[in-house]
């Protein structure tokens, strides 16, 4: 998956919009007059939960029942990366396998309460969530202003430290030119970030530079980052890019999308327009390639074989020479189909390679973008059969199936969602909402293809839906269409095994609310945190009040 943040911005987290620019303004500006009025009026300083829209007290705000943790065999959960924070805590995927999968439960709807917070006047989206030993959480929250990475306390979601990020090229470019797509679009700036062994945020600026930063706590309780280390990597990335200083930029800018380690410990980085590169964090020494004509939007996945990358042509395992610089090992192309659908941000595969299986058996998938019927693929990741098609499975409707959302991999199974008809927080105003769709396909036993076990019509229309394999249950934030115009947003949990929605517990309602490519992310306390347009939403069971 990926994300995009709105303002700076997902995944895995700003993202779409394929308007022209007068479009998009219209489209932002319709935005506004749908919002609260208490959101103009109140300092965007002021820490306080999201307003919701009128509505709220017209839809349900709890459906369903609460369920009964069945947990999931721990045996099949990915390995753990020796580079990053367990499994779970490490980034907007949770592990080095972009498996959306964490060990810990999730809320299981009794009597769940809601808690928010508002990050910005506007904006202000908590896209990526990590946690520290402690069980603070490490985010980036998008404004026009720039990036802020924040600690914030798990409970109160207090801002606890504050990093501030330069503000991204798109964010000028969509402020000076009125096309607000380019914000929608842009996948780069931090939000693809992640938490290393010794919890340190590691994550690539607008600047082009990788930033690696630590937390700490003052004799007087305060909290601070202090960078460790800051690599350039303009000598070989063209940062030619707008700014307030530079409006008018003759050159090319190639924004540094997503970061992630290696299992020797280089750290590797991407960019838009397909170049692929390591850092040695010992010397700084930088080495990179670059895929012709390709681009990468997607942030990838890391295992002891190699990293998997996905361009808006074909799915590549590379690993690095002796000398850090990256080299394909195998490389398959995919049905890129005749141009980008309503729901993906370019004309290729919208997801992160998921990597799942078993040492014997490891595998690799994503979807493609043929123009009928979105397909799974499933690949064989190394052996003599590396890069050859397990299987090609069909999902959702004709003509109306996208996913720009990594697959959910646990054991032999996955989990897709039919994003089709998402751009970005405009496209679900007044009541609307995608066709929507969630299936679970399974590797069969013997690796002689893939069957579809169950079907859902839950419509998720932008989550980074996540696996709790503590208690079984799937998340994913919902949306329903709702003929008197109401944008209510939930919380929605499905039964692993069975496809059975178990229940619902609405979150907010109005554009405030939208999910907006923001990940589920379940915390080592059971909460589920959700970036929402305007900042981030948790969701935990409560107590029954006597």
């Amino acid at each position: 998956m990926q994300t995009r943040l709105f303002g700076v911005r997902e995944g895995h987290g700003g993202r779409r919009g394929r308007w022209p620019g007068a479009r998009a303004g219209a489209a932002l500006a319709a935005l506004v007059l749908a919002l609260p009025a208490t959101v103009a009026l109140a300092p965007a300083a002021q820490a306080a939960g999201i307003p919701p829209a009128p509505g709220h007290r017209l839809v349900p705000g709890y459906e369903g029942a609460p369920a009964t943790a069945d947990p999931l065999p721990a045996d099949q959960a990915p390995p753990q990366h020796p580079y990053l924070a367990p499994n779970g805590r490490a980034g907007m995927h949770g592990d080095g396998a972009s498996s959306d999968t964490h060990p810990f439960p999730g809320p299981l709807g009794d009597h769940p309460a809601v808690s928010s917070r508002r990050m910005a006047a506007l904006g202000g989206e908590c896209a990526t969530v990590a946690f520290d030993r402690g069980g603070r959480l490490l985010t980036v929250c998008g404004t026009f202003r720039g990036f802020r990475l924040k600690l914030l306390d798990p409970r109160s979601l207090d801002t606890l430290a504050e990093y501030r990020l330069p503000q991204r090229p798109s964010t000028v470019e969509a402020l000076t030119r009125l096309d607000f797509s380019k914000i929608f679009k842009d996948t780069s700036g931090g939000a693809y970030f992640f938490l290393d062994r010794q919890d340190r945020v590691v994550l690539a600026d607008s600047r082009q530079h990788v930033l690696r930063l630590s937390h700490s706590r003052a004799a007087d309780g305060s909290w601070h980052f202090t960078v460790d280390d800051d690599w350039d990597l303009t000598p070989y990335v063209p940062h030619d890019c707008i700014g307030w200083t530079n409006l008018h930029p003759r050159g090319d800018c190639d924004p540094v999308t997503s970061v992630q380690p290696d299992w020797d410990g280089r750290i590797w980085w991407v960019t838009r327009k397909g170049r692929i590169g390591t850092i040695a964090p010992g010397s700084g020494a930088v080495r990179s390639v670059r895929l012709p004509g390709e681009e990468i939007q997607n942030s990838f996945s890391a295992a002891e074989d190699g990293v998997s990358i996905v361009s808006d042509h074909a799915l590549y395992s590379l690993r690095a020479d002796d000398d850090g610089t990256p080299r394909v090992q195998w490389r398959r192309a995919y049905d890129r189909g005749t141009g980008s659908k309503p729901g993906s941000v370019n004309q290729g595969s919208g997801t992160t390679p998921t990597l799942l299986g078993d040492a014997a058996h490891p595998y690799v998938a994503i979807t493609d973008n043929a123009d009928d019927r979105m397909n799974v693929l499933v690949l064989h990741r190394t052996g003599p059969d590396a890069g050859r098609l397990v299987c090609r499975v069909p999902v959702f409707g004709s003509g109306a199936s996208t996913t720009d959302n990594s697959l959910i991999g646990y054991g032999n199974s996955l989990v897709v969602e039919n994003n089709y008809g998402y751009e970005n927080v405009t496209s679900l105003l007044l009541g609307k909402s995608v066709v929507g769709g969630v299936s679970r396909i399974d590797i069969r036993p013997d690796g002689s293809g893939c069957d579809t076990v169950w079907e859902s019509g839950e419509r998720a229309p932008s989550s980074v839906a996540k696996l709790s394999t503590a208690n079984g249950l799937l998340y994913f934030c919902t949306k329903e269409p709702n003929r008197l115009g109401i944008d209510a947003w939930y919380l929605t949990a499905v039964d692993f095994r069975t496809g059975r929605t178990r229940f619902k517990r609405l979150t907010g309602t109005g554009p405030l609310y939208d999910n907006n490519w923001a990940p589920i992310t379940l915390g080592p306390d059971g909460t589920a945190y959700s970036g929402v347009f305007n900042g981030l939403v948790a969701v935990r069971d409560d107590a029954p009040q006597d």
